[in-house]
């Protein structure tokens, strides 16, 4: 199973024109397929008086990667697939891209592009509002809890974090529990490390798993 994946930075959107034709690109990031394919609604709704809203989105996280994709009316293979490779483009092997949807909205300009005009000019709006729109990595991170006494609560988070530990969360009731999150590869680093940093008389234990923003 993959422990990283890829997704875009910010939404965005851009415009590019062909022949008269112009073709307004929207990314958002989105979690499941329903936020997909509200987006996609959402630009039908607010420009109505184009003929073409045609979309591709890509869902994680990894390995079990959702695609789909919409020509709208275009004909056959000319917009949505086009569309899904070029999304497909901006990640790798290692870090496929995922979590993104994107709606181009063509307003017809009166010059017929023909199948390898649109193929180009469907794939070029995509890559424009990647470009402008950037990606960043998102990983899959272990949760750990450790408990302790308040007098050691202090020492030990301090201990953590100079360590790179990330500490997403304290509780406080008669002890103190901390939340941990660390690569799913440096479980075992942070065993060792909270036995030295509290004498051994804590341990983490297991509390799941999340993926994050890792920039």
């Amino acid at each position: 199973m993959s422990t990283t994946y890829r997704t875009i930075a910010r939404t965005a959107e851009v415009e590019t024109e062909v022949s008269r034709s112009r073709f307004r690109c929207r990314l958002e990031r989105v979690a499941t397929e329903a936020e997909a394919r509200a987006v996609v609604d959402a630009a039908r709704r607010e420009h109505r008086d184009a003929r073409h809203h045609c979309s591709a989105f890509l869902l994680g996280p990894p390995p079990q990667v959702v695609e789909r994709s919409s020509d709208d009316g275009e004909p056959g293979g000319t917009a949505g697939a086009p569309m899904l490779e070029v999304l497909r483009g901006a990640g790798t092997d290692d870090e496929p891209l995922a979590d993104v949807v994107a709606v181009v909205t063509r307003w017809f300009g009166g010059t017929l592009l023909g199948a390898g005009g649109l193929v180009r000019a469907y794939g070029d709006a995509v890559r424009t509002a990647l470009e402008a729109a950037g990606t960043r990595r998102r990983a899959l991170l272990r949760e750990l809890e450790v408990e302790v006494g308040h007098a050691d609560a202090g020492r030990l988070e301090s201990g953590l974090r100079t360590h790179d530990v990330a500490v997403l969360d304290q509780a406080y009731a008669a002890r103190v529990t901390l939340r941990l999150a660390v690569p799913t590869d440096g479980v075992a680093a942070l065993h060792a490390l909270v036995a030295e940093l509290t004498g051994g008389t804590a341990e983490a234990v297991d509390a799941g798993e999340r993926w994050v923003d890792r920039g």
